[in-house]
């Protein structure tokens, strides 16, 4: 049998096969389209879908990171006041980019940036020259082509202006593809109570660049700092800077390998630091801050019949007032003052050189008289003998050592005489008090019975160590020794003892010293003294901080009252010592209750001549005390009439808008 095969038609076998060939072509090239088109679409996805992820993954580990200084804090006055707050501010910033060479476009870029900020900035500000704004840049070339270190690392921003008013931002937003490397950031920046509330206790800030031989840094350098951002560099500023500075943030952008950027930034927000809520109450600081301005004015040009207490060199004054019980500090004022805000983007050394005797805190360290600096050495500094303000602590030590007891007398007949060469000293205008105790020699003030009855026997039971042992009794009290407030910079004082010794002899030294003038201690000293008196013995750590906040006003941490020492002594010695604090005192005695007080005027030698500072310390009221107060007003003459009347407008401040001495407390 044959086949079919065998029998077809070969024409018709040739017709099949181009048939099926031309199915499978066809096959195949709709194969083809279809993966063509799936390509595609893939491809599209790929470009506009995915790209902007992918272009960030290319670069992956090609990142450039921009740090943003973190927001700081604010400070508040016990009573809410805000007397140092951040608040958000525009501020132009120039980077440097990668394969930066040619400093032609940069310098171009400085041109425009003079005439853009020259024409749109704030007409009563001083306007930026193209030599500020290539300073600001940082570069290692300047202006004139001229090679420079810079300061600042390449890898980040440098501020050329801040606080930009919403022309420059709008201008400088909508022309930046003009102006290569240039962007606005937005940042915080510090502002304090134009009020000038307790300037010289709350501090100030400037670059962390500039703080370089601070120990206080130093040991913060693991911290991660930015040379441009702005820290503590006085006072409560200074003193919380870790619980104010907050952290930083970062904005971050993609680079190629030369270093441009090729994409829009990350944006890693800072975090704001914690909020201080301090001691100080806003009333009763700035009334501390008029009254001593107000009492220098008065020294100058006393009212008729006061015209014998003039000093018309009483140029600065200084005053603080502690709660006895607590150690709170309610006002701390260094007279004058000055506006802090003009540390805010840098001080100028002409501005710098009118303030620089009011910058230092004159209450916790030497602050130079307010005087042009040729003349300065004819005028004591803030720091001034105790004068008779010592008077009461002299008779406790005499106490203590058994020198005299509650009920013993001495005849006072104005003078004293003592050592070979029959040295005399005399009370104040030679008064002669005749017989008298303990508490009327401190209420009377008198020079004799304190050499006599209290430095005489001292020096002759300890000899030499006179200076060493009258010192340890002083530091019981805060004098001599550093407060515990913890105030950066502040000084422990200076007693004179020894170094008299070597002029005169140690008997000599410690007759003067029995009366307050061979001890040099700073206001707020004097006001921890007075406030041990008043607690019969607890020296109490002063405290300028109520509580910390954070920035949704939770308490982080409060702070109790801390006894740093107590000296026990008897009721009857105690109370001696009180009940003989009733000297003159102007303003004082017109208070609606008892305020224990002892005024002072201290003589001191300085290249101009002998020159009376006026010095005072008190408490109130007299037997359940609630306040402290010192002040000192360094050439102010006597302590009645240049110090107690700053004293009692502060005690009447603390008793309207705090409470506590006649009216209850709020």
């Amino acid at each position: 049998m044959k086949s079919p095969y065998t029998e077809q038609d070969p024409a018709k076998r040739e017709a099949d096969k181009r048939i099926h060939f031309t199915l499978r072509i066809n096959i195949f090239f709709f194969a083809t389209f279809a993966l063509f088109c799936v390509l595609i679409v893939k491809l599209s996805y790929l470009q506009f879908v995915k790209g902007p992820e992918l272009q960030i993954a290319k670069t992956n580990g090609m990142n450039t990171d921009s740090a943003i200084p973190p927001i700081r804090g604010n400070i508040l006055s016990k009573d809410g006041v805000p007397i140092a707050s951040s608040n958000s501010t525009e501020s132009l910033y120039f980077r440097v980019e990668g394969g930066t060479k040619n400093q032609d476009p940069i310098i171009e870029t400085a041109k425009k940036l003079e005439k853009i900020l020259g024409e749109l900035g704030d007409k009563n500000l001083p306007k930026m020259t193209m030599e500020d704004i290539m300073k600001a840049m940082d570069l290692d070339f300047d202006i004139n082509k001229q090679k420079i270190k810079p300061k600042t690392p390449y890898s980040e921003p440098r501020r050329i202006k801040a606080n930009l008013n919403k022309e420059e931002v709008a201008y400088l937003l909508s022309h930046r593809d003009e102006l290569h490397g240039v962007e606005v950031v937005e940042e915080s920046i510090r502002m304090y109570d134009q009020r000038k509330i307790a300037a010289q206790l709350v501090g100030y800030l400037k670059k962390y660049d500039d703080t370089a031989n601070l120990n206080f840094y130093k040991s913060r350098q693991d911290q991660g700092y930015l040379l441009r951002e702005t820290v503590g560099f006085d006072g409560l500023e200074m003193m919380y800077q870790d619980e104010l500075r907050g952290k930083p943030g970062k904005k971050i952008y993609p680079v190629n390998a030369a270093g441009k950027i090729v994409g829009n930034g990350t944006l890693e927000k800072p975090m704001k630091g914690n909020n201080l809520r301090l001691t100080i109450d806003t009333n009763v600081q700035l009334a501390a801050q008029q009254a001593i301005m107000d009492q220098l004015k008065w020294l100058h040009n006393p009212p008729s019949g006061y015209a014998k207490f003039a000093a018309p060199y009483a140029r600065s004054g200084y005053a603080v007032a502690m709660e006895v019980d607590t150690g709170k500090v309610v006002a701390m004022a260094s007279m004058p003052d000055y506006d802090t805000n003009l540390w805010t983007g840098g001080m100028s050394i002409e501005t710098y050189k009118q303030l620089e005797y009011f910058i230092n805190n004159g209450t916790i360290r030497t602050s130079p008289a307010n005087f042009p600096e040729k003349e300065q050495k004819k005028h004591p500094s803030s720091l001034v003998y105790l004068g008779s303000t010592i008077k009461p602590l002299s008779v406790l030590v005499g106490l203590q050592e058994g020198f005299l007891s509650p009920g013993s007398t001495y005849n006072d007949t104005g003078s004293f005489s003592f050592g070979k060469d029959k040295s005399t000293i005399r009370n104040s205008d030679g008064h002669s008090y005749g017989i008298m105790g303990p508490t009327k020699a401190i209420e009377v003030s008198s020079n004799t019975y304190m050499s006599a009855m209290i430095g005489i026997p001292f020096y002759n039971k300890y000899q030499k160590k006179s200076g060493e042992l009258w010192d340890k009794h002083m530091a019981e009290f805060g004098l001599g020794v550093l407060t515990g407030s913890g105030l950066p910079r502040e000084i422990e004082g200076f007693s004179e003892i020894d170094a008299a010794a070597k002029t005169s002899s140690y008997q000599s030294a410690m007759v003067y010293a029995s009366w307050g003038q061979n001890e040099k201690y700073t206001t707020l000293q004097l006001t921890q003294f007075a406030a041990t008196l008043g607690s019969r013995g607890k020296r109490m750590k002063p405290q300028f901080v109520e509580e910390i906040l954070d920035s949704d006003g939770k308490v982080v941490k409060g702070y109790e009252p801390e006894i740093l020492n107590q000296v026990d002594l008897p009721k009857t010695y105690w109370d001696t010592v009180i009940n003989g604090m009733k000297s003159g005192a102007e303003g004082i005695d017109k208070l609606p209750y008892p305020v224990a007080r002892k005024t002072g005027t201290s003589t001191q030698q300085v290249s101009g001549g002998t020159v009376d500072n006026a010095v005072f310390i008190s408490f109130a009221p007299a037997q359940n005390p609630k306040l402290a107060i010192a002040v000192v007003v360094p050439e102010g003459g006597y302590g009645r009439y240049g110090a107690s009347p700053i004293a009692a407008k502060i005690y009447e401040a603390y008793d309207q808008y705090v409470g506590g001495l006649s009216t209850p407390k709020k």
